[in-house]
């Protein structure tokens, strides 16, 4: 007996068709209570984590920046929320006037008209102050000293010169600061592109040799991209955070707001419990989807569901991602060091010469899946992979038709439907 499942691509789905006896399992978000969005959200904004409402903590005249993600997080629903920050704004005596939305490009581009309209919603769109953060224009931006790995932190002016400052975002596993939301609106999120450059160089080890083994998804405590990071975000004076989860299912799962510590830390532990899926074994054969649009909006985006889904996948094994990279690979110098290089030795010589957060995903990208097989169903170019060992195919009957051709019978599956969000964690992971 056959099972079907969707797997999103994009803003369209495939359906992958599998002997029901071959599924191992289906790795999904862990069950959560599900709470209406509007009350999740006030409730989030009238209990802070840490420090008073966000209402109690202004006052009549003050200016205001709210750091938003980009439009490649739009996940998070922004344009839902930002009304019920706003309202809390102005129960403390805010005017719209007075408010300036802050977005945390870092070093991805800037938005369309269209995006932006997407991001702040038809009630703010044209009545709130827009601004994208620009991390090579020094002119908006001041140095604040340098952390004790010695990365230099400069920081948008705005966030700055504001009489007070919020931070929005998402909490989910991130491949290099353990986990994204809180202190990350600040470095990456609003910081020049040297502070951005030199903090995610510390992903690599001082010899070659790869990447440090303490700078992967659901790690805080020693993960010096972490740690450098919250060095920064404690040089500006944070007023408020508020953080969105996912529910895996293009829905939001929980919210939390209140100290930039506390509450992250909050959101991390609930990260842990959603999306941390513990599992007892690897698998030889893993299908795998980014979530679909914005989540493989590029091969950029794609990757963080590569180094998830990888972890599932024993050695030699064969991954299956769908990841329909629209806006193909996502950045130059992502495609410079995929292409250009045979090797990931010469790649990592590369990137330590010539450290950028592209080149770094670019290298991880080829780095994850030195043991394992890669079958990528994307709109991608083939010649820009021809490099690497990775197969590149426009659908998933052709994908399947190179996996049954590599086993006398399929093996035993997992199936990530949401890749992105969920992290297979072993008891050696612990």
């Amino acid at each position: 007996m056959q099972q079907e499942i969707s797997l999103k691509y994009g803003e369209n789905k495939f359906e992958l068709r599998i002997k029901k006896d071959r599924i191992k399992n289906i790795i999904t978000a862990n069950s959560v209570e599900k709470v209406e969005f509007d009350k999740m959200i006030s409730h989030a904004l009238k209990n802070p984590i840490g420090t008073k409402r966000l209402s109690q903590k202004m006052k009549v005249g003050e200016s205001v920046t709210v750091v938003i993600s980009d439009i490649t997080r739009s996940w998070q629903q922004i344009d839902k929320f930002l009304p019920f920050l706003i309202a809390e704004l102005e129960k403390g005596g805010i005017k719209l006037a007075d408010i300036t939305i802050l977005a945390a490009t870092g070093s991805h581009r800037f938005h369309t008209e269209k995006e932006i309209q997407s991001l702040l919603g038809e009630e703010y769109y044209g009545k709130l102050n827009f601004i994208d953060h620009d991390a090579n224009d020094k002119k908006q931006l001041e140095f604040l000293g340098e952390t004790s790995f010695g990365t230099p932190v400069w920081i948008n002016k705005l966030a700055l010169d504001a009489d007070r400052l919020i931070l929005t975002g998402g909490i989910v596993f991130h491949d290099l600061a353990g986990f994204a939301g809180g202190r990350k609106s600040i470095l990456p999120g609003i910081a020049g592109y040297e502070s951005i450059m030199k903090n995610h160089s510390l992903s690599l080890k001082k010899d070659e040799g790869g990447i440090k083994e303490t700078v992967t998804s659901n790690n805080l405590a020693n993960n010096p991209v972490n740690l450098d990071m919250l060095e920064a975000a404690k040089m500006v004076n944070v007023d408020f955070i508020f953080n969105v989860l996912p529910d895996g299912a293009g829905g939001i799962a929980a919210a939390v707001a209140g100290d930039l510590i506390k509450a992250h830390e909050k959101g991390c532990d609930i990260c842990r419990n959603l999306f941390g899926i513990q599992m007892e074994e690897k698998a030889e054969l893993v299908f795998a989807s980014c979530g679909g649009y914005p989540k493989d909006i590029n091969l950029y985006q794609g990757s963080k569901s590569l180094v998830n889904a990888v972890q599932a996948v024993k050695k030699n094994g064969y991954l299956v991602l769908l990841s329909e990279c629209r806006e193909g690979i996502g950045h130059p110098e992502v495609k410079e060091i995929i292409e250009n290089y045979k090797s990931n030795i010469e790649r990592e010589k590369y990137l330590r010469n010539n450290f950028t957060i592209s080149r770094y995903t670019g290298y991880l990208i080829t780095k994850e899946i030195e043991d394992i097989n890669l079958i990528l169903v994307s709109e991608l170019d083939k010649k820009i992979l021809s490099s690497t060992k990775i197969e590149v195919v426009d659908n998933l009957k052709d994908a399947l038709k190179i996996v049954e051709a590599a086993f006398e019978e399929l093996p035993e599956t997992y199936v990530m439907p949401a890749a992105a969000n969920t992290l297979p964690i072993f008891k050696a992971d612990d």
